[in-house]
């Protein structure tokens, strides 16, 4: 499989994994911090930072982390990565996301006409938002999220998310659309996702996934395929 960026049609594919001081990491693997994860952090693609707050991303850097990928932080204050980016460098610091589509609620509505009530959504087209690392719902749009820190200078994006429909295909696709080669792409909790349609339908171009699927997937690529059905 290849890591990095790569040409447009190309599908390039990184390890996502926890830290374990026993494990062997290479150049193309996104680790997620932990106590002992600066032994490694130069000579690693990233570090993913879910809970870690704008000190320890601070100090990731300081040991040599090509990249950190700061969570929840950033999304209690944005002004956390735009600190990081005069510190460190702008190349250096970008966002992860954990997400799920956003619920719809019902409302209704009286204002736009006195004749007659509607019943109105609370957003008007299917879209994800940010979850805490707890899991639970933030309110706040990846989409608009992204661009927001983009504008402030960070210049990679991990998102995962698990595509259960068209919708999330959609979406997803946008997403690639907007962000190009600053986002990488994997599932949240989904064990057997149908990579093949992240890539045909969603248009994902980069991908990062957990161990085992990332060894699935290697193994399918050698048949021919990227499905990770078992």
């Amino acid at each position: 499989m290849t890591g990095g960026q790569q040409g447009e049609s190309a599908l390039a594919v990184r390890r996502l994994a926890p830290f374990d001081a026993a494990a062997e990491f290479g150049e193309d693997d996104l680790i997620f911090d932990a106590p002992g994860v600066e032994a490694v952090a130069a000579f690693c693609a990233g570090i993913v930072l879910e809970t870690g707050d704008e000190i320890r991303a601070a100090t990731l850097l300081a040991a040599g982390a090509p990249i950190v990928l700061v969570g929840e932080a950033a999304l209690r204050d944005s002004g956390v990565v735009k600190r990081l980016i005069v510190a460190h460098g702008g190349e250096r610091v970008g966002a992860y996301a954990p997400a799920r589509r956003q619920a719809v609620s019902w409302s209704l509505e009286t204002d736009s006409n006195a004749d007659f009530k509607i019943v109105a959504p609370s957003t008007c087209e299917p879209a994800w938002e940010v979850l805490t690392a707890a899991g639970a719902g933030s309110g706040t749009l990846l989409h608009w999220w992204l661009a927001a820190l983009h504008d402030l200078g960070a210049t990679q994006f991990l998102v995962r998310a698990d595509i259960g429909d068209d919708a999330d295909l959609n979406i997803c696709a946008r997403l690639v659309e907007s962000f190009d080669e600053r986002l990488w792409l994997g599932p949240l909790a989904d064990a057997t996702p149908r990579l093949e349609e992240w890539i045909t339908y969603g248009q994902c171009r980069q991908l990062a996934l957990m161990p085992d699927l990332f060894a699935r997937m290697d193994a399918n690529e050698t048949e021919g395929n990227t499905s990770c059905a078992p």
